[in-house]
């Protein structure tokens, strides 16, 4: 009998499997193709989103996510997303249901805006900046951008009230154009940004990294270039835009938990389900090792907690001496684990560990001061006293910060602005 440690809260779920209507040089999950090589046209059946939504809301608490990714969910059709309302509506009596959609945008219309917003779906949105990055690397299959219709999709979303993020590959050439990236979409109104590093092996020399990825030299100035960026929006000590990696840095400065598993001691947290019902241990990982059952054989919860899943999270704290030895260790934790992998000649140290050293050197000032005023708005700690006249000495600008942070007064409560 298996003792349930962690919860059946989320699931991410390829209805349509690796099948999409684009053509992305970078794309990781095309390959999965070879995995169902018995049909071409990958598309799940009503009998298993029927199994699939019954078992995740009779075994989970009272509160649970479906993310629905790809290839491209949309190819699925609106109906079978109005069927899986329904059936979540017949099986979550009592429950907190929430819908994350990740799309390349080329199908949205206003009947799939309507619906999004009808059912509070939270939509990503696959958009890598202006046209001349965009459609760098996101082509159609005809080889044309898709730019022009992406951002189309991006303002219907918008002034359908969808809620909407803006995902954003960071790969060798998007690597060069943090500001005009920022800027684009913070304009257009998408304040909500998540940007992934890319790297990937290379097809035709597996000994390399995919000359698509993005090396860790250009990637650590695009972050400190991206978080001066976003710092500079401040108003009031609140962010004006939201980027997913800086908000889950913050957790660890305020000595919470990441909502981002990459930055997680361990992973292993959710499982993929793909068209068929096959159940693997993560996005990244969709191969036959980490494949962990089916749901029509087996229950989700079960296999979360199995001794596969279980071997599978522990992956992630098996770590290089040089990542042990790490001031920034509590802080990355190593990464995502798919990241150690990719280019053999890392050697299993993250792809991009230099540019996260980088980083945090420069951020984690920053950080500090963002923390501490945050703590004192919501009452955690006191603010520093006020400055005596009364035979004190006043508080020099490169003294230590009497609220005890750790940091130079100028740098910390005596901040200007």
């Amino acid at each position: 009998m298996i003792d349930y440690v962690k919860p059946l809260d989320s699931l991410l779920i390829k209805p349509a499997g690796p099948d999409c209507n684009m053509a992305c040089s970078y794309c990781f999950y095309y390959e999965k193709a070879s995995l169902f090589p018995q049909i071409k046209k990958h598309r799940m059946s009503e009998d298993t989103l029927e199994c699939l939504i019954k078992q995740a809301l009779q075994q989970s608490n009272r509160q649970m996510t479906f993310s629905w990714q790809g290839g491209e969910p949309t190819l699925m059709g609106l109906d079978f997303y109005r069927k899986a309302t329904q059936l979540q509506q017949n099986y979550g009596r009592g429950h907190v249901i929430g819908n994350g959609f990740q799309t390349n945008g080329i199908l949205i219309d206003n009947a799939w805006a309507q619906f999004l917003r009808s059912y509070q779906f939270l939509v990503g949105l696959s958009l890598d900046g202006p046209r001349h990055i965009h459609d760098y690397y996101r082509k159609m299959r005809d080889g044309k951008g898709s730019w022009s219709k992406v951002t189309d999709t991006a303002r219907l979303l918008l002034d359908s009230d969808v809620s909407t993020n803006a995902l954003i590959v960071i790969n060798d050439y998007s690597v060069n154009y943090p500001a005009e990236i920022y800027e684009f979409h913070k304009d257009l109104g998408l304040a909500h940004m998540q940007f992934i590093p890319c790297v990937e092996t290379d097809d035709h020399n597996p000994g390399i990294a995919a000359p698509f990825s993005v090396s860790s030299d250009k990637l650590g100035p695009f972050l400190c270039r991206l978080f001066d960026l976003w710092l500079a929006d401040f108003s009031g000590g609140i962010p004006a835009t939201s980027i997913r990696f800086f908000d889950s840095i913050f957790y660890r400065y305020v000595d919470m938990l990441p909502p981002e598993c990459t930055l997680l001691e361990e992973c292993g947290v959710y499982v993929v389900v793909e068209h068929n019902g096959d159940v693997y241990s993560c996005d990244f990982f969709v191969e036959p090792d980490w494949k962990l059952g089916n749901i029509h054989q087996d229950r989700l919860i079960d296999l979360l907690n199995s001794p596969r899943q279980q071997k599978f999270g522990s992956l992630k704290s098996d770590l290089p001496q040089e990542c042990k030895n790490c001031r920034w260790l509590g802080m990355c934790r190593g990464g995502c684990v798919k990241d150690r992998l990719r280019d053999p000649r890392d050697n299993k140290l993250n792809h991009f560990c230099r540019a996260y050293q980088m980083f945090f050197d420069y951020a984690d000032v920053h950080f500090k001061r963002i923390a501490r005023e945050w703590k004192i708005r919501q009452g955690f700690v006191s603010p520093p006293p006020p400055e005596q006249s009364q035979g004190k000495a006043k508080i020099g600008r490169n003294d230590p910060c009497p609220c005890g942070s750790g940091l130079k007064f100028k740098n910390c409560c005596g901040r200007q602005g």
